[in-house]
């Protein structure tokens, strides 16, 4: 098979921890996976290190998660990476539903204008995890050990305890939290006798990664009972390097060793490509289709993120951009903690939070899988009546599920979210991520998500008919709270003066997003999720909600 891409290989290093008997460090990171990775650099990045383990010494191979959606790119942007997505990344919004022999609709994802963010970019998984890699070693915060498998996991003193085994043979390393993310086969999990709770379809799916060159624009299409593949389903992504990720729905008693044969799949690839179509194969792996989750994702000093907690069918992108929001939850927390601001029980909210996130994507993989394979000829008859009524009638295609695609979690019935609430219902609510939107000072324009981040910030909006001084409120209310940073945003139209570090909401967007009228005030959290939204700042407020979000209530 050919190969577009070289797995790096990186060395095996023997530490001083392995001279040293028994080692204890703040954070253990188990995996360095996407998720894994991730969390390492998030953690560095707020001047927390950490070692990560890893029983491997190379990024992933095969192409694996490559939908990265809005949210995620919004994260792996905050850590470095955004530069490196726009070049290399393929951008996508729109996608197309084929049933039999015929387009039956399209749709548009991101249809308006005025995002950093594409609604999705396509790229191999292990170029993420390669820049991770650069960025984790570049930051001299965490310690990456290649060739490190976890073979023992036991609770210690106020913490955990690890064996580890290496080419030089086995040691062991305490911590006060181990994060697992080692994966759907996660050896954390087995360690600690834990198992999940949900369902394993029968239904199985051919993975094939193709260079080819090919004309097909970047957009998603899914096939139901196309004519080169009777009765099944069919998908298909453009990615980088002119490699095509296809998806085939194979029947439920296949062989997957056998399926997985060139001998085997060249044939189906040809059927649905044509014979004008040169192509290779790269790749190729079978999945089946599970819907499962861990009961509770922390276990004490012990916290699952990823795979390792929950796991999803492919369809929808859901399981890499789960994991990712699962460490862009977790870390600024976990920060908190281990510098003293906050106490342990602020980590009991990773579950509170996550659980229904990981519910959420489960349910929306669930009714994916039943859609796209029913399971008896009553469900293919309301399936195909559905999508010969979705051709004719709008209103109908959104019974269609193809794979609902991934969408940020919004925290609801969070602890740490406070009341409030904006001025009409459509705007953005506490406890959703924050809309990116851009804003202007003279010359200069900026998008919001990269002026509110690290940690706690307040954005202040003033509009036409305010008449205070918001440089004034602002100054004092970052003065009485040295934890908080505070961002002026103005109205198109306002004066600004001479010498007021605000922004301008040149475009409205800011306004309309998150529905603020004059005066309004929002906290957001470090990982840049809306703590609270009040029609007037109240510094006893803002006081009282920081105080609620570190769990010091």
């Amino acid at each position: 098979m050919p190969k577009t891409y070289q797995n790096p290989r990186y060395p095996y290093r023997r530490s001083d921890d392995q001279y040293a008997g028994t080692a204890h460090h703040p954070a253990i990171i188990v995996g360095a996976g996407l998720v894994g990775l991730a969390a390492a650099v998030d953690l560095a990045s707020r001047g927390v290190a950490s070692v990560v383990l890893d029983d491997d010494d190379t990024v992933s191979f095969g192409s694996r998660a490559i939908c990265f959606s809005k949210r995620s790119l919004e994260i792996l942007d905050r850590l470095g990476l955004g530069a490196k997505l726009k070049e290399k990344g393929v951008t996508w919004h729109t996608g197309k539903v084929f049933f039999r022999d015929r387009m039956i609709y399209d749709f548009d994802l991101l249809p308006e204008g005025g995002h950093c963010w594409p609604a999705f970019i396509n790229l191999q998984q292990y170029y993420a995890e390669e820049w991770l890699v650069e960025r984790a070693e570049s930051s001299g915060l965490v310690d990456l050990r290649w060739k490190n498998r976890v073979v023992g996991v036991e609770p210690a003193d106020g913490g955990a305890a690890v064996v580890i085994d290496t080419p030089d043979g086995p040691y062991r390393l305490t911590c006060d939290y181990l994060l697992a993310a080692d994966g759907a086969h996660s050896s954390v999990r087995k360690a600690l006798g834990l198992s999940f709770s949900g369902q394993v379809f029968l239904d199985r799916f051919l993975i094939a990664d193709v260079v080819m060159q090919a004309d097909f624009p970047s957009e998603r299409w899914f096939w139901f009972d196309p004519p080169f593949h009777r009765g099944q389903s069919a998908l298909l992504h453009r990615q980088p390097d002119n490699v095509w990720r296809i998806d085939l729905q194979l029947s439920s008693g296949c062989d997957p060793e056998e399926e997985k044969r060139p001998e085997r799949v060249i044939p189906r690839l040809r059927a649905m490509l044509g014979e004008e179509i040169d192509f290779e194969l790269e790749w190729v792996s079978v999945y089946t289709f599970q819907c499962r989750r861990l009961e509770r994702f922390r276990h004490g000093p012990v916290i699952f993120l990823g795979d390792s907690a929950h796991q999803v069918s492919p369809f929808g992108a859901r399981g890499g951009n789960g994991g990712l929001q699962d460490a862009d939850n977790l870390c600024w927390k976990l920060a908190a903690v281990l510098k003293g601001e906050a106490p342990d029980r602020l980590l009991d909210s990773y579950d509170a939070e996550r659980i229904p996130a990981a519910e959420e994507n489960i349910l929306n993989s669930t009714r994916s899988t039943d859609f796209i394979t029913p399971k008896n000829e009553v469900s293919r008859l309301f399936r195909d009546a559905t999508l010969e009524l979705a051709e004719r009638h709008p209103f109908a295609r959104a019974l269609v599920n193809s794979g609902r695609l991934s969408q940020p979690a919004i925290l609801t019935g969070s602890p740490l979210i406070s009341d409030g609430s904006p001025d009409h219902a459509e705007a953005i609510p506490p406890g959703a991520p924050c809309p990116d939107v851009p804003l202007v000072r003279g010359q200069e324009t900026r998008w919001l998500l990269h002026l509110v981040t690290g940690g706690f910030f307040g954005l202040y909006y003033k509009g036409p008919e305010e008449t205070s001084d918001s440089r004034r409120e602002c100054a004092r209310l970052a003065e009485a709270e040295p934890g908080l940073s505070v961002l002026a945003i103005v109205s198109k139209g306002v004066d600004v003066a001479d010498g007021e570090d605000a922004w301008v909401d040149a475009e409205g967007l800011f306004a309309e997003l998150y529905g603020v009228r004059s005066g309004s005030f929002l906290l957001i959290r470090p990982d840049q999720h809306v703590a609270a939204h009040w029609p007037a700042l109240s510094h006893t407020a803002v006081t009282e909600a920081i105080g609620k979000s570190l769990s010091l209530e």
